[in-house]
């Protein structure tokens, strides 16, 4: 299959995940950063409660979308004969320069006066997600806690690429399978063997476990390797050319069931075969030129400014709740100060991708090395 030189819809797609996330952010009653108040500015308290409850697992979601999407993308556009060194220069480029910027933020606005040194050390260079320690995984500016494993994916990934390179066609279903009975499995393990005291002040589950089942890199690797086996699967032509919209329903269904499962299976198990039915279907169809509605030039820029916008969150919409009054307000008010934190971190996923990720990226991103590797197996 020919590849396009860039899939649009997929594109447009990050910037729903990113929404996604804000919405889980906007309605939590529990800030991540100290003193935990509450985020969710509705007054109602039916009203509240069940807007936290309905977008309880969309940050989990999105995120997910998000993991799965590195793998898919990075693999789609691997360039034959590229230098190791060379891809990852152009990964670390991508996230550390934006990720400075917020951590800088940050630290200026709120996170110095309640961060010891050896938590913001390792925020700054994106080690703090591999600590099982609630102050330190989510400290600072708490959406970067998703680089750690977005590094992790980025250094492991030409090493990945051999053996996912090396899978039959005829395989690569199986394999995709063995990945999210791996991700099932981290759940039991989660469930069983993690110890579930004391809880995390920001789940019903310990502290221990929302790590493990949900911060930690490692287990994340699964998302991550089942977007490169989509990628084959796509590019192998043996993924179905489903009708996009139609694989959409799929995600209620899987939101549903995240919302009634025990609350560990819906930070993946649930969601992740809907993701990977949308990502496939949509690259699908953007490869063979069909229309999916996500492809024109709104939709376009909002997913090129989804990472400014999903990591800005953490200030903005954290920092940015603390500026308005602690009570909360009537339903209009609040839908009014809603869209005010919106538009502020709208604004400034914008001006973070049009002043420091696009010109980094056009001033040393460039590359004419090569990955001497194949995507289809012999």
């Amino acid at each position: 299959m020919t590849r396009p030189t860039s899939l649009r819809s997929l594109t447009g797609l990050r910037f729903v995940a990113a929404l996604l996330v804000f919405l889980f952010h906007i309605t939590l009653s529990n800030s991540p950063i100290p003193p935990n108040t509450p985020i969710n500015p509705f007054a109602d308290e039916g009203l509240a409660d069940w807007l936290e409850w309905l977008f309880s697992k969309a940050g989990y979601l999105g995120v997910s979308f998000f993991f799965v999407l590195s793998g898919f993308v990075l693999t789609w556009s691997v360039k034959p004969g590229e230098r190791m060194r060379a891809f990852w220069r152009r990964r670390l480029l991508k996230i550390f320069p934006n990720h400075l910027v917020l951590f800088a933020a940050a630290m200026i606005l709120f996170a110095a006066a309640m961060t010891p040194a050896s938590g913001w050390l390792l925020n700054m260079f994106l080690l703090h997600s591999f600590s099982p320690d609630p102050t330190v995984y989510v400290n600072v500016n708490p959406p970067s806690w998703t680089l750690c494993s977005e590094l992790l994916f980025y250094m492991l990934f030409p090493l990945l690429l051999k053996p996912i390179a090396r899978i039959r066609e005829n395989r690569l279903w199986f394999w995709a399978g063995v990945a999210i009975l791996g991700m099932v499995a981290v759940q039991v393990i989660n469930t069983y063997l993690i110890p579930d005291s004391p809880r995390s002040p920001i789940t019903p589950i310990s502290g221990a476990q929302f790590w493990f089942g949900y911060i930690f890199p490692a287990p994340r690797l699964l998302e991550f390797v089942s977007g490169m086996l989509l990628a084959r699967l796509v590019l192998s032509g043996r993924f179905p050319a489903i009708n996009p919209v139609l694989t959409l329903v799929t995600v209620p269904v899987g939101y549903a069931v995240a919302l009634n499962v025990p609350f560990m299976y819906g930070f993946v198990v649930a969601t992740i075969i809907p993701i990977c039915l949308v990502i496939g279907a949509y690259a699908t169809a953007d490869s063979q030129g069909r229309r999916t509605g996500l492809q024109g030039p709104r939709w376009h820029w909002l997913g090129e400014i989804s990472f400014g916008f999903y990591i800005c969150q953490g200030v903005v919409v954290f920092y940015g709740r603390t500026l308005f009054p602690v009570d909360p307000f009537s339903t209009p008010v609040a839908i009014g100060v809603a869209v005010l934190l919106f538009i502020p971190t709208l604004l400034a996923g914008w001006g973070l991708y049009a002043l420091v990720e696009r010109p980094v990226m056009r001033r040393w991103a460039r590359s004419t090395a090569l990955i001497q590797l194949q995507l289809h197996a012999d």
